[in-house]
């Protein structure tokens, strides 16, 4: 335990006469919120992840969202503080090991890659469903060629893929904008349906939706727009990141909020009736409130998105293990391997050890792991919160770094909030989470604890380091 609360000791050297290798800095920020959005990507969240809530949760759906939406404006300031002065391409792993210590940061890193690892195929199948309207395929197969797909792309140079999914960007954008507009114009509820918080029962009838159904609702909700951390796996790449992480950081919430709700707000009123809004298939609403040729676009729009979704879901995981092989997780045969840099700058093997895997998983049963990706982003919330609590100890407390309103009380409010959160949740997603939690741990126990002076050190950027440093002379 001792291990989890204690600062952790400033970044060690790799190795004599060597240095951590880096990723290039070559995006600003609006190549940053263009990639950070994609990975939020609002559109296939909006089509594939929320008819789930409005299946259990039916007009509250809208009201549970915004308030996941309010609290991730507290999880986004704890990660633009930290993303500011822990600028790493380890993320979360990086900022909670440096301000909570190693323990904490292996066991956020393993909750990371456990959300990484599962949703981008979860998502990539759902390509199939919207491409229904013009060729009925496999889910699995199209989910595979979708990851497959996205790994190549992932091989390319950032600024390149910054464009890519900008452009796909704009045609979720579009078919959200579609469903909003449809919605609203063929409205048969009021403002207060969306707090009259009701589902379709089994038996046809109203059922009432409880505030414990809400709470527990959080955890996807927190999920909805829980790719906004994106912008500090890439605060290695981002120009300026003292100033720009926080920014695309922001951006980021408030756009992809603003694009998911207002949709889900047009759904709850335009549903002929609690049935249909309670089944959740907005395809189906679409089509009903225009004409085919309009639900197919908006489909194909969706299939982009998911496509999109992909291209930066693998980007984004290729850092997290490339950062973890620089910072010595593994064995160094498999560091090694995971740390090399292709010809256009991006960790091409670590990119193929994400997406690979990623297509096989497209052909497994992966409905429960919904919520256990709900368990695990709340508990990697939990854990940064405790960090960013921590964020103003010793040399920490000085330098140019963007800081936070309201600290400590957003901190501490955001721990006690998302620890009843996880006490809501079904005991068999804890159990999940639990379980690798606990192998995480052993594997920590056994293997990288009693090598603490070569595995497990986590690095700062050559430039992060220097103001680092520069904060530790003024300190002292």
């Amino acid at each position: 335990m001792t291990d989890t609360l204690r600062p952790a000791a400033p970044a060690v050297p790799q190795a004599a006469g060597s240095s951590p290798k880096t990723l290039k800095r070559s995006i600003g920020v609006v190549g940053g919120t263009l990639l950070t959005l994609s990975c939020v990507t609002p559109a296939s969240t909006l089509f594939v992840v929320v008819p789930d809530l409005f299946g259990s949760l039916g007009t509250a759906t809208a009201l549970t969202i915004a308030i996941g939406s309010l609290l991730c404006i507290a999880v986004a300031f704890c990660y633009s503080e930290l993303g500011t002065l822990i600028p790493s391409a380890g993320g979360e792993y990086a900022m909670v090991s440096t301000m909570a210590g190693r323990l904490a940061g292996w066991l956020v890193f393993v909750l990371s890659l456990l959300v990484v690892m599962i949703v981008p195929p979860v998502i990539a199948m759902g390509t199939a469903d919207y491409l229904a309207p013009l060729v009925h395929l496999d889910p699995s197969m199209t989910g595979a060629g979708v990851m497959l797909l996205a790994t190549l792309a992932g091989l390319l140079d950032l600024r390149a893929n910054a464009w890519i999914t900008g452009i796909f960007l704009v045609l979720e954008v579009i078919a959200a904008a579609v469903v909003a507009v449809l919605g609203f114009a063929h409205g048969h509820r009021g403002v207060g349906s969306l707090t009259s918080m009701q589902v379709a029962g089994a038996d046809g009838h109203a059922d009432t939706v409880t505030a414990m159904l809400v709470v527990s609702g959080l955890a996807i909700a927190l999920f909805v727009t829980q790719g906004f951390s994106t912008a500090v796996y890439l605060s290695e790449e981002l120009e300026n990141p003292r100033r720009n992480v926080a920014r695309t950081v922001l951006a980021t919430l408030a756009i992809s909020s603003v694009i998911i709700l207002v949709p889900v707000v047009a759904i709850t009123f335009g549903a002929s009736d609690l049935s249909e809004l309670t089944g959740g298939d907005i395809s189906s609403m679409v089509t009903a409130w225009s004409n085919s040729a309009v639900g197919t676009f908006v489909s194909l729009c969706v299939a982009l998105a998911i496509i999109n979704a992909g291209i930066v879901m693998v980007i984004q995981n290729s850092r997290v293990l490339f950062a973890s092989a620089r910072d010595k997780a593994w064995p160094e045969p498999v560091n090694n391997v995971f740390s090399k840099l292709g010809r256009f700058g991006s960790p091409w093997v670590s990119t193929l050890a994400v997406g690979v895997p990623g297509a096989v998983l497209c052909f497994v049963n992966l409905d429960t792991l919904y919520g256990v990706t709900g368990v695990s982003v709340t508990g990697m919330y939990l854990l940064v919160a405790i960090a960013a609590l921590l964020s103003r100890r010793g040399a920490h407390r000085h330098g140019s770094a963007w800081r936070m309103p309201l600290w400590p009380a957003v901190p501490v409010l955001l721990i006690a909030v998302l620890a009843y959160i996880l006490t809501q949740q079904e005991a068999s997603y804890l159990l999940w989470t639990g379980g690798i939690t606990a192998v995480a741990t052993l594997y920590w126990a056994l293997y990288l604890r009693p090598r603490r002076d070569t595995r497990w050190l986590v690095s700062i950027p050559e430039d992060a380091q220097e103001v680092q440093e520069e904060r530790e002379a003024h300190a002292g």
